[in-house]
């Protein structure tokens, strides 16, 4: 039996076998996950079978098509001979009828890892799975056969952008997300979405003298009542039009002492209750949700990953189905926008995914977004722990060593072409991280860009990176190195000089080298702090004639 987990974690690695071994039964309050889709490829081609013997493929970022080979079949023959009988089942009813291709091969994966997503829930847990049209139908029948039918929820439609232009067909527009208990005792907190501006104007017209949106409502409610809402009141008996009050007469005088109940100037009127829009939390949640924009280009949050999903999106999730101090797992956690939204509501979490771009731009958004910091306020498990390790991914995979080196020091990455497996190069022209940091009064931002050789390396690479910094306009290069950096590389990096902080009073080296082994022994970045509260505690600092000492620099 794993043992339980109690610190916020990530894992980077394949998440069925980390479930398996890390996560105990009955110990997640949550789930929310958002697997891939098979979307890149058409639905003919997603169903025509393939034949021959292929290698495992790892699963890189952005990939999202999926293959039936050996391992698959491995998969499936574990499912079979393993799962409970109802799933092995459904499994080979599954295979006989959709065939051995891509969409069965999606479906294998799945099946596998929701028969432990289910087992690592607790009682009272629920599980969200973020999906498309595509395999949506398939996905809520392995869901009904490991959680049963009558733990289905909803399916909620999400409008994830306004529009779509497609050929003979209508433009594809929402995901679905697939809502699943695991008994019919679980978390429920009711959500509201706002009213539309058209209900507002219709319903809310009358506006009070402190110019307060308002409308009336009937205080009454058919049929008669013994009790107090029952008997008369200031004049009025609803009993005598075969109704009766919605509050007992005491909480009626309740309302009026507070201004609540309308009176109206027509004599014999009744009495009307007064609802303010501003007193009304909106309409409650429907299972259509057009009310959260997907992520636009410009948005504060965009983190430049193709399948992000919005911080909005996933609170409205969290809030519905979890309380503060419960337990959120994203077994696809992509960017972390679900472990973002559990910290930033309050809530534990675990975050898992196989490629180490996910991991570094989780750890960069956590940083970002709460100045957290690794092995201090949280886990990182199944990265590289030594410099053997570091080579062995370094070989093994230049591109998720790149991202993993960038996590080290808690910068965003950068270039590569969402859904490209090449890594090639974009309009990032070398650079492969940056860090930002706020060194002026008036709150302008400061660049540090980064890049990171996993090969051979010469001083020609550090004039390339002095020669992009003074292109792009930076304060500081950083050059990150598997290899230790030749005298000439020092030389070169010596002469570029110092960037000079006005706010610290503090020159650091404008071109810096560090190893992979410095960072591994917590060495960092020589660098102005790039947290905004730290940035005004130096000028004040400044202002009264304090010391650099003062504040450990």
């Amino acid at each position: 039996m794993p043992k339980p987990i109690t610190r916020n974690t990530l894992f980077y690695g394949d998440n069925l076998p980390i479930l398996r071994e890390h996560v105990p039964d009955e110990s997640v309050d949550l789930i929310y996950l958002d697997p891939p889709f098979n979307s890149n490829r058409s639905y003919n081609v997603l169903f025509k079978d393939e034949s021959g013997q292929e290698a495992e493929a790892q699963i890189t970022a952005f990939e999202d098509t999926w293959h039936w080979n050996a391992a698959t079949e491995r998969t499936y023959h574990e499912i079979v001979q393993n799962a409970p009988p109802r799933v092995a089942q459904m499994i080979g009813a599954l295979r006989e009828f959709v065939g051995t291709n891509q969409m069965m091969a999606y479906l294998v994966m799945m099946a596998a890892r929701l028969v432990e997503l289910h087992r690592v829930l607790k009682p009272a847990g629920s599980l969200y799975l973020h999906c498309d049209p595509t395999a949506s139908h398939y996905l809520k029948i392995v869901l009904d056969t490991i959680f049963g039918p009558e733990n289905f929820v909803n399916e909620i439609v999400w409008k994830r952008t306004s529009a779509h232009s497609s050929a003979q067909k209508y433009g594809p527009v929402h995901d679905a997300i697939l809502f699943y208990s695991k008994s019919s005792s679980f978390v429920w907190r009711q959500q509201y979405q706002p009213f539309d501006d058209e209900y507002v104007a219709s319903h809310y017209r009358s506006t009070d003298e402190n110019g307060r949106n308002y409308t009336l409502s009937d205080l009454t409610a058919a049929g008669t009542r013994k009790g107090s809402s029952g008997m008369p009141w200031r004049g009025f008996d609803p009993a005598a039009k075969g109704n009766h009050w919605k509050y007992t007469i005491e909480r009626l005088d309740e309302l009026d002492a507070a201004g609540k109940i309308y009176w109206p100037k027509k004599v014999g009127g009744w009495p009307r209750y007064i609802r303010y829009l501003d007193e009304v939390k909106g309409v409650p949640a429907q299972d259509v949700w057009v009310d959260i924009d997907p992520i636009n280009a410009q948005a504060q949050e965009r983190l430049g990953y193709p399948t992000q999903k919005p911080l909005a999106l996933l609170e409205r999730i969290i809030q519905a189905s979890s309380n503060e101090g419960d337990v959120v797992l994203d077994p696809f956690c992509g960017c972390g926008t679900a472990v973002a939204a559990a910290h930033k509501l309050n809530r534990r979490w675990i975050g898992i995914d196989v490629t180490h771009l996910s991991i570094s731009l989780m750890k960069y958004r956590l940083k970002d977004m709460f100045g957290l910091k690794e092995k201090q306020d949280y886990e990182v498990i199944g990265e590289p722990q030594d410099l053997a390790s570091a080579r062995h991914l370094a070989k093994q995979d230049r591109y998720q060593f790149q991202w993993w080196a960038l996590s080290l020091i808690g910068a965003k990455p950068l270039g590569g072409e969402a859904g490209s497996k090449t890594g090639k190069k974009g309009s990032d022209k070398g650079i492969d991280g940056v860090l930002n940091f706020i060194d002026d009064p008036k709150g302008k931002t400061s660049r540090v860009l980064i890049q990171v050789k996993s090969g051979g390396v010469k001083s020609g690479d550090i004039r390339d990176l002095r020669g992009a910094v003074e292109r792009e306009e930076a304060a500081l290069g950083v050059f990150v190195t598997l290899e230790a950096p030749s005298r000439d590389m020092v030389t070169e990096a010596a002469s570029a000089g110092f960037y000079h902080s006005a706010i610290w009073q503090k020159d650091y080296p404008r071109i810096q080298t560090l190893t992979i082994e410095d960072l591994l022994d917590d060495k960092e970045i020589q660098m102005p702090p790039s947290q905004y509260g730290t940035f005004k505690q130096a000028g004040k600092v400044k202002k009264e004639g304090g010391k650099q000492g003062e504040l450990g620099i």
